[in-house]
Parts: C-alpha cells; structure tokens; sequence
C-alpha cells in the first residue's frame, strides 16, 4: 500500500518528512562533531583499557588496547570527517591553525569540544566498569602499585623513563602521527582514497601504538589525556594523579604540540613545497575554421 504525498514539501524532499530540528550554523556543527568523534573515540579506546586491566589479561592484552584504539579513532573519522575534519586532538588542531588550515578563531572552540568529550567518554567508562573496578581493586583506587587502576585513563611513564626522555618521546609519536597526516591529505602526492581516510588513519594510529607505546602509553594527544586525568582526581583517585611520575600530567599536554608542529612542518619542508608547480589555464580562440565548425568561441588550453 502507498501513501499519496500530501503536502509541496513532501513531493520537494522526494518523499520525506523534513527534518525540521536541523542545525544551520557551522560552526556549532563543527563543536559537536569534534565533542561526538572525540567521545567515541575516547569511549571505544579506554573501555579497551578497562577491559585488559580488569580482566587481569583474560579479555585482551596490549595488542586489544591498540586496536581499540585505532578502531576507535576510526569511527571517529567516520562520524566527523566531512564536518570538522576529526581532528579530536589539540595537537592536530594546533598545527592545523598554524599551517593556515584552520582559523585561529577556532582553535579555542575545537580544543574545548574535544575536552569536553573526553571527559564525558571517561565518565561513562567508569560508569560501565565501576563493579568491574571495585571488584579489581577493592575499592581502593589507586595510581601506583599492583592493583593500580588510574593508568584506564590516563597515560603514565614506565618506572624507568626520566621526564626528558618522555618528553622527547611524546614529541616523536606526534610528530610522526602529524607527518603522515600530512603526506594521507595531501592530494599532490600518495593520498588516502576517498572513503578510506579512516581506516588509513586508524592504521597509522595503530603503527604509532605498536612502536612507540611502551614508554608512556603514546597519548600523543592532549585532549586524549587532560580530560580523563581529571575525571580521576574527582571520582577517587584524588591529586596524586598529578603528582605521580614526577609530575608527569603536563608532559603529554605540552609535548604532543611541539611535536604535531614539528611532524607537519617536516613533511612541508621535504616533500610537499617541492611538488611541481600546477599547471596554468588560460583561454585561447580557437581558428576560424574551428569556430565555424563548434559554434564555440573559446576553448580551455592546459600548459604545464
């Protein structure tokens, strides 16, 4: 049975009730793209966590929490990309404003949204493994020692990794996720194919994880790590959050923005402004005879 369309506006949206709850500016639009992809993301990557270590290693190991990770940063792509570009880091956003390709403007809002989903992607890990914590731990929730449950969240440096070798580690991972950014958007070079950004994305995501992580946890990201450091200091874990690895909390807020500049800016200096300059286009009349047979008046002629 069909349903007869009753309404101009019906018939104009091809049969389709209008959606009337839309939103029209863009800027709000990009906000809750960056704070949903970020939230995903973040949600998908530290239930990881929590189930490894809760588990005591029956339901995964490292390799699972990297691939959550980079599934997630995936589906973070999936849901953002045409909207906010995902960035759903503070470095990426960082660099991307400073190479012009997001407006400074911005910069505030787009780290606020991430924050923001960060932080709420905590919350609902620890909503949904509160039992699973307790049960773990006692009760007890601490940052160190054999029962500790803070590193779900947040990123800690190993027992032996001094501040400056974690600072040139977390800059390192950036810089290398923010050069291969570069090189998969560059459209004069090897590029993603269109519609498997994030796939390529969650890949070298996964790359940097499985090379780089044992350091620190490879946070590379500060929106990945701030957030969910201070969802612990007020659900239990109390300031010792901050003051744990000699105060390790600002070095993946920090590193990760020397680091993203510093990727980005290599991939500029040694491959992208040495691409051959794009050809020019410039409208030249073809002969009589030509116009007399096309009926055109000027045709379009490439010259490299």
């Amino acid at each position: 049975m069909k349903c007869a369309l009753t309404s101009g506006e019906d018939r104009h949206t091809g049969g389709r009730m209008p959606f009337t709850f839309r939103i029209k500016n863009e800027c709000f639009r990009m906000v809750l793209a960056e704070m949903l992809s970020t939230y995903v993301m973040m949600t998908f990557g530290l239930g990881t966590v929590a189930q490894v270590v809760t588990g005591e290693g029956l339901f995964g190991g490292y390799l699972s929490i990297n691939l959550g990770f980079a599934l997630g940063v995936a589906m973070g792509v999936h849901i953002a990309g045409k909207v906010s570009g995902a960035h759903m880091n503070a470095a990426v956003s960082f660099t991307m404003c400073l190479f012009g390709r997001l407006a400074w403007r911005m910069f505030p809002v787009y780290v606020a949204a991430q924050m923001l989903g960060s932080f709420m992607a905590a919350g609902t890990v620890f909503s949904l493994y509160y039992d699973a914590l307790v049960h773990y731990c006692g009760g007890n929730f601490t940052v160190s020692g054999p029962r500790a449950t803070a590193g779900i969240f947040a990123t800690y440096p190993a027992p032996y990794l001094s501040i400056p070798a974690g600072f040139l580690d977390q800059v390192v991972g950036t810089a290398m996720l923010l050069l291969c950014l570069m090189a998969l958007s560059d459209q004069r070079n090897q590029p993603a194919q269109s519609g498997a950004e994030p796939i390529a994305v969650g890949l070298l995501v996964l790359l940097i994880g499985v090379s780089m992580g044992s350091n620190s946890g490879y946070a590379i990201n500060p929106s990945r790590d701030l957030p969910p450091r201070i969802f612990t200091a007020l659900a239990g874990w109390g300031p010792e959050v901050f003051r744990a690895g000699h105060s390790w909390w600002w070095v993946p807020l920090l590193a990760p923005l020397i680091g993203g500049v510093m990727g980005a800016a290599v991939y500029k200096l040694f491959i992208e402004l040495h691409h051959p300059p794009l050809p020019r286009l410039y409208m030249a009349p073809p002969a009589d005879t030509e116009l007399e047979k096309t009926g055109t008046a000027e045709v379009c002629v490439t010259q490299a």
